[in-house]
């Protein structure tokens, strides 16, 4: 029985730039950070009220999980904005919004009202989008 998620995959271009991102300008936390079977890379973070769901920061490369052909395909679709990082969580949009404009993070929408809360749009240093909610 399965009883909970315990890892989703973010891809980026490139991990280090990415673990800068998602450790100094939104807060999380690293999680694990390996080289396993040659470059691979299995580096993930998580929000630090939530260790119990991370998220891994993959670079598509060559290798067993892709051909070179599907690991530039990925890489042109998430620089051209095409995947979204997930939904984040806060008890106070319009703040953590502010917060994270002064440290540099890119809205492509800001704090609106929605039926089910307040929502920002924002991207990562990788082109990915994620929505801010406050429920």
């Amino acid at each position: 029985m399965i009883t909970s998620i315990a890892h989703a995959t973010v891809y980026v271009l490139n991990q280090d730039e990415a673990l800068d991102f998602y450790k100094n300008k939104l807060g999380f936390e690293v999680g694990d950070d390996m080289k396993v079977e040659g470059d691979f890379r299995w580096l993930t973070v998580y929000p630090k009220s939530k260790p119990q769901l991370q998220l891994v920061l993959a670079e598509p490369k060559e290798g067993p999980m892709f051909s070179q052909d599907a690991a530039e395909k990925i890489r042109g679709l998430i620089a051209e904005g095409a995947f979204g990082a997930g939904v984040f969580e806060t008890e106070n949009c319009q703040k953590t919004y502010e917060e994270l404009v002064a440290k540099g993070v890119a809205f492509i929408q800001p704090p609106t009202e929605q039926l089910y809360g307040i929502e920002a749009m924002a991207l990562d240093n990788s082109g990915n989008w994620f929505s801010l909610v406050q429920r």
